[in-house]
């Protein structure tokens, strides 16, 4: 079972973001806690794509590009795609849990050491999307956004697997 820390209701700027991104990392994870490799696959609102499996896979693409290709400068590939389309991570033919699972567990990981790494949340790096540097302070901002939105998704999946709700 995942263990979910609540973040501090006082504390530094960066401690605060480092917590509640943590602490949304832990929920995806114990959304997906006892789930079967069959259920993690399954759709909850066809025809929509959206599966545990894909969302686990998507969000190892955004921790990938947000702070290895973002912040760290680090040239690589997405994991999933050649082409360099995030919506390859929702495609599931030949994904195994296991693989997106222990690929995801990798890249937070590293963007954990990344972002411990930086000497402040001022850090910037390049995201070609925007055509535009932006701070770890906007990434880690960015990455709650997106987990929050994707744990919101986890939890509709989730319910429609097993009847599982809440936190």
């Amino acid at each position: 079972m995942t263990e979910r820390i609540s973040p501090p209701l006082t504390g530094g700027e960066r401690e605060t973001l480092r917590a509640f991104l943590d602490f949304h990392r832990a929920t995806l994870a114990m959304k997906c806690d006892g789930v079967s490799a069959e259920d993690m696959r399954r759709r909850a609102s066809p025809p929509s794509e959206l599966t545990l499996l894909g969302l686990v896979r998507h969000m190892a693409e955004v921790e990938r590009t947000w702070f290895r290709r973002v912040i760290n400068g680090e040239d690589l590939p997405l994991v999933w795609s050649d082409s360099g389309d995030y919506q390859q991570a929702f495609a599931l033919e030949g994904a195994t849990v296991s693989e997106a699972v222990a690929v995801w567990e990798q890249e937070v990981a590293h963007s954990r050491d990344i972002e411990q790494a930086a000497l402040s949340l001022d850090v910037t790096g390049y995201f070609p999307r925007w055509e535009s540097d932006v701070s770890l302070r906007l990434v880690m901002l960015h990455l709650i956004h997106e987990y929050a939105r994707h744990n919101g998704h986890a939890d509709f999946l989730r319910e429609a697997i097993d009847g599982t709700t809440g936190p």
